[in-house]
């Protein structure tokens, strides 16, 4: 008698499952016979067979019938069960029901009611102390898309491009710093070109930077305090035009950034001599010139950081 009840009761489950389901029926149809099995039938796929059970990309993990959001990967845990575990679900992504063995809980998608797996309380395995075991099958995931963040660049000139460099690459978001030439008639010039033939241009650097992580702001900032932005003819003993101090912008926005903070100087009593130019095509100098203090293992000798802000 206890097992025709039994069989009733499932039987009875099992129709009301269906006519949950019936708004997905399209979906249904599209689904191979095993997972029906363990979406409608409450079957349970085999331990260390799901897709899912070692994923631990970040995303949200859905009901694959009707596409409910019910589980976070922060929440998902190894208890080598070999089903996936969670040890929370989204909030009233997922409801508890009496499983028909009068022992477990099971867990089902509240929206549709397709069947999850079972849900155990008191093991202690993290500090929730719950642990949903879900079957691969019942699950599609979508993965977090990674964000991507557009590098931008810059460009000061403050005399011998070896110290700008030297403190430029050292801020955090500051992915590279190139030692090079900027605003000059000669096309490719090479060290001594701008040394002895007066082509016009700057030692300039050019930063490439993460402004999710570091500001054009305080990049200018820094600008301002590691060279002496007053000095009309070079920096420090580096005395000639390729010497000047400079900085070419590329936007609107970066020229009222850079003419905020002189003005902001000029309060403080600074004459400043660093010129606000639009930016000019960047030749890279010779390698020989790149990442100077690192491989020579020295600090620069005509820049240092001075606070003026």
């Amino acid at each position: 008698m206890q097992k025709i009840l039994l069989m009733l009761l499932m039987l009875g489950m099992t129709f009301v499952v269906a006519e949950d389901l019936k708004p997905w029926t399209a979906t249904l149809n599209n689904l191979t016979t095993f997972e029906k099995h363990v979406l409608i039938d409450k079957g349970t796929e085999r331990a260390f067979s799901g897709k899912y059970v070692h994923t631990k990309d970040d995303g949200i993990y859905t009901c694959k019938v009707c596409g409910n959001p019910l589980y976070k990967s922060t929440d998902k845990f190894d208890s080598h069960c070999g089903w996936p575990s969670f040890d929370d679900a989204i909030l009233g992504a997922i409801k508890e029901v009496p499983d028909p063995d009068g022992r477990r809980i099971e867990i089902v998608c509240a929206n549709c009611g397709a069947h999850m797996g079972h849900v155990f309380k008191g093991e202690g395995l993290t500090a929730k102390n719950v642990r949903h075991c879900v079957n691969s099958v019942s699950l599609n995931f979508q993965k977090k898309k990674a964000q991507t963040t557009t590098l931008k660049k810059a460009y000061f000139a403050g005399g011998c491009f070896w110290g700008v460099e030297y403190y430029l690459e050292k801020i955090e978001g500051v992915k590279e710093v190139t030692s090079g030439f900027m605003g000059g008639h000669l096309k490719n010039p090479g060290y001594y070109d701008v040394v002895r033939k007066n082509t016009g241009h700057l030692e300039t650097v050019e930063v490439v930077y993460d402004p999710a992580k570091v500001s054009y702001e305080t990049l200018a900032k820094t600008f301002f305090e590691i060279h002496d932005p007053t000095q009309v003819d070079g920096q420090g003993p580096d005395i000639g035009s390729q010497y000047l101090s400079a900085i070419f912008i590329s936007s609107k926005k970066e020229r009222e950034t850079i003419e905020r903070l002189i003005k902001v100087l000029e309060r403080k009593g600074f004459k400043i001599a660093t010129k606000v130019r639009n930016k000019a095509p960047f030749y890279r100098a010779e390698e020989y010139h790149q990442d100077y203090y690192e491989h020579k293992g020295t600090t620069p000798y005509c820049h240092r950081r001075v606070k003026r802000f």
